[in-house]
């Protein structure tokens, strides 16, 4: 391989021409009465310039446009980037096709860089405790007992979260979901989510942790008049917390149903009576998130038996099946039962109340206004669960159900 050197030094003579007054490579190379390369003259000394930089770079090009890539490399590999249309000419050659038969042992996984388990150093930011770090909405199909149906399997929307402590840099979060799936096949009740949430706090070495189950629960209802059937699907979360050492179960239910404005009815039955002028009060599609903690104890809170709490509370709920004595019927009772919205709060609570296996709670209730541009909303919560000053800017948009 030739010296790039040497070659440098050949090709600025070429260029250039011998000037007995120029610095030399080595004393052998220095003509006489030329002065040696430990002897710097003044002009030597100076800043070069941008003429003499282009023409630097020019004899650079040239020198590096006349060699092989490697005797470029071995001067510098940057000096590749100088050469037009070759900007990526050092770039390795790397593997394109998929390789198929490549097998991961034991000592290939423990050369693989674990950026998550590494040292505090490597933490960005401020080295503080976080509350809550995991997966969200990781799906897959899971089967719950029931009160009147058996067991029934539901395609569940799964959050894990846990603690992080202010020096760990991170979690492995596909422990989570792989630790989740050790348990997928059980037919799942708040024991079960227990043994998950046991689990996957030894695999990440977390104090704290949290386990949110989300799914769309089927129940076949019989409408008002006609004996139809139909099923309604309500939105149901179970929830498993622990902190501190002390371990919380929670049930969330969405119950949509219709409100009739009081207001409204008794002003159009004034305009019956007082004018014989025929007017409809405004009624809407109605949504009440009921979020209820399970008392010390207490293992089970069918899903039934909240949604029973709420229909007893406010029987207007939306139908699934409707014929004409239906919908007559649902005019009817929507008359007999007008709420306003702290109505529904106060009306929901009356019931949970009732429940012994109930604990504390919160009610959310946002009634969807056919006569506003606007919703009318409450939020009534008992007990320190669920109490908060502050509410999620997002909390009332999330309780709109669309079909």
């Amino acid at each position: 391989m030739t010296d790039p050197r040497a070659e440098l030094s050949r090709i600025y003579w070429e260029n250039v021409g011998e000037r007995a007054n120029d610095p030399h490579i080595g004393d052998a190379d220095v003509p006489e009465g030329a002065p040696s390369m430990n002897i710097h003259s003044q002009d030597f000394d100076r800043e070069p310039s941008r003429e003499e930089a282009e023409a630097a770079l020019a004899l650079l090009r040239r020198w590096a446009g006349e060699v092989s890539a490697e005797e470029v490399a071995t001067l510098d590999p940057l000096v590749s980037r100088l050469i037009p249309g070759q900007e990526v000419s050092n770039y390795p050659a790397l593997a394109r096709a998929y390789p198929d038969a490549f097998v991961v042992d034991e000592a290939y996984k423990a050369s693989m860089p674990d950026l998550q388990n590494g040292p505090s150093s490597l933490i960005k930011g401020a080295k503080q405790q976080i509350q809550h770090v995991g997966i969200s909405n990781f799906r897959l199909p899971i089967r719950f007992h029931t009160r009147d149906n058996g067991d029934l399997t539901l395609e569940t929307s799964v959050t894990g979260t846990v603690s992080l402590e202010a020096e760990k840099k991170g979690i492995n979060m596909s422990r989570i979901m792989r630790t989740f799936y050790k348990h997928a096949e059980q037919t799942f009740s708040f024991e079960v989510i227990e043994r998950a949430l046991d689990a996957y706090k030894t695999d990440l070495e977390s104090f704290d942790a949290r386990i949110q189950m989300r799914f769309s629960f089927p129940m076949k209802v019989e409408s008002l008049r006609s004996g139809l059937e139909g099923y309604q699907y309500y939105d149901i979360a179970l929830e498993l917390i622990e902190q501190d050492g002390v371990r919380r179960k929670i049930v969330h239910l969405d119950y949509v149903y219709s409100s009739t404005c009081p207001c409204s009815l008794e002003l159009s039955e004034h305009a019956r009576q007082f004018r014989g002028q025929l007017a409809t009060p405004h009624s809407q599609r109605s949504v009440a998130r009921i979020s209820v903690l399970l008392e010390e104890g207490q293992d089970t809170l069918w899903f039934e038996d909240l949604i029973d709490r709420a229909r007893a509370a406010v029987p207007t709920e939306t139908q699934v099946m409707v014929k004409r004595e239906d919908e007559q019927a649902f005019a009817e009772l929507n008359a007999a039962n007008p709420i306003f919205v702290e109505d529904a709060a106060r009306l929901f609570t009356e019931q949970l109340h009732i429940d012994p296996r109930i604990s504390d709670f919160r009610v959310i209730a946002s009634h969807q206004e056919s006569l506003h541009s606007h919703d009318a909303v409450s939020v009534l919560t008992e007990g320190p669960t669920f109490a908060a000053d502050s509410l999620d800017p997002k909390l009332f948009a999330s309780l709109f159900h669309v079909g």
